[in-house]
This record gives C-alpha cells, sequence and structure tokens, in this order.
C-alpha cells in the first residue's frame, strides 16, 4: 500500500511540476481565478471552486501569476488569502548573532509572545530601540520562504532602524532615505547563506508584495511591505 501511495504522490508532484513550467495552463488556471473571486468575494474560495488548494495554488506559481495583474492592495490580499493558518520563521541577527526558530501565527491568530521575540531580535542593534514589526511584512517573509531552498534562516543584515540611527546612516551612506520603512517596523534587509542572492531577489520580485532592493556590493536585499517598486 505504501508503495502505491508514494507512486502516486510521485505521479502528482511531477504533474504539478509541469503545469508549474506551462504559461498556458498558468495563465488559464490564473484567469479561472479571477473569474471567480469576482463571483466569490475572497481568493479562498475562489481556489476551492478553481480546484486548488492554498500549498497547489503556492506550488505551481499562480500566486505570481495573479499578482503581476492585481493592484498593490489585492497583491496583499491574494498573498493573505493564500498563507497557511499556522505559519513559522527562522531569523539569525549578524550583528548580535541571536538565533530564533518561531510560529507566530498559530491556527490564524497571531501570537502577541512570538510577535514580542521578533520585534527583540529584529530591535536596532546600536540602540537597543524596539518597535512592533508589521505583521504584513512577516508574511511576504513567510511566503518568499516557501518559495525557497533552503528556505532559511534569515539572516539579518537590518531590521528597525530607529530615527536616530537613521539619521546617521543618511550622513555616511548613499540610499538610505529620510522617511525610511525601517523605521517604521515596516523593512528588513536580509540574505540567506546558500541561496544566491541575486536567485532570492528574483524570487521577491515575483511577488509584487512590496519594495524590493538590491545591494549586491553587500550582498543582501531589502523588503519592506509598502508600495510595490524596485530598484
Amino acid at each position: 500500500m505504501a508503495v502505491h501511495v508514494g507512486y502516486r504522490r510521485a505521479e502528482k508532484d511531477r504533474h504539478e511540476l509541469t503545469v508549474s513550467r506551462n504559461p498556458g495552463i498558468i495563465k488559464h488556471k490564473m484567469l479561472e481565478v479571477r473569474g471567480h473571486l469576482h463571483s466569490s468575494g475572497t481568493y479562498v474560495e475562489a481556489l476551492r471552486q478553481s480546484g486548488l488548494n492554498r500549498r497547489r495554488f503556492i506550488k505551481i506559481g499562480l500566486l505570481s501569476a495573479i499578482a503581476a495583474s492585481l493592484s498593490p492592495v489585492k497583491v496583499v490580499e491574494a498573498i493573505a488569502q493564500s498563507l497557511p493558518s499556522t505559519r513559522r520563521l527562522s531569523f539569525f541577527n549578524t550583528h548580535t548573532a541571536e538565533a530564533l526558530e518561531i510560529c507566530y501565527c498559530r491556527n490564524g491568530s497571531y501570537s502577541t509572545n512570538a510577535l514580542s521575540k521578533i520585534n527583540h531580535i529584529l530591535r536596532d542593534h546600536r540602540t537597543g530601540n524596539i518597535r512592533a514589526i508589521k505583521p504584513r511584512l512577516l508574511d511576504i517573509l513567510h511566503t518568499l520562504a516557501n518559495r525557497l531552498d533552503p528556505p532559511g534562516p534569515y539572516h539579518i543584515i537590518s531590521g528597525y532602524r530607529s530615527p536616530a540611527t537613521n539619521a546617521v546612516l543618511r550622513k555616511k551612506t548613499m540610499g538610505v532615505a529620510r522617511r525610511s520603512f525601517h523605521t517604521l517596523g515596516m523593512a528588513i534587509d536580509i540574505r540567506i547563506p546558500g541561496f544566491r542572492t541575486k536567485g532570492l531577489l528574483a524570487e521577491a520580485l515575483e511577488l509584487k508584495a512590496g519594495g524590493v532592493g538590491y545591494y549586491p556590493e553587500s550582498d543582501f536585499i531589502h523588503l519592506d511591505c509598502g508600495p510595490v517598486r524596485h530598484w
């Protein structure tokens, strides 16, 4: 029995891989989901009517395909609706050598204790200041991790940045925004050892879920949950 189950699963995975590489099928499914969206009003119901679950939705690349044809607000909704109810993230702070692997959302509810721990590891390491990190940013990170192999941990170059630290960096470094999303708990700079940063950039750009920046000299990318843009 186990052999037959394993064979069927392998055949299913092979079929889904074929689907994921077929632009015509992706376009057809994208239009099908969008059609059901107009009548159902939610992505969860639209996916169900299209015969897709959340795992397959992400796996065959429809999230990025649909995102390409939606407004930023709808992209955020698409990501939120496609997420599993229980979500984990792992981090390593390159400045403090702290590590954290944690379930930040369980059964659809964000964990206050887990969010507090994430806020701590993403604090301004220069001043020790802490600010709440937007859950929307964490969900973008989770969605991105699901597309990667290995999926993490995310090595933190910069998380929250106090206004004082941001002002100092503006004087020393070109490209630091006066009203950086880092100061609002809406941005993070990351890399993943063992995963090409240029490949990480490509995956992040496909999400079209916020701001994405590439800094090849320092080998990291910037992610934020602000407007969709890239540099």
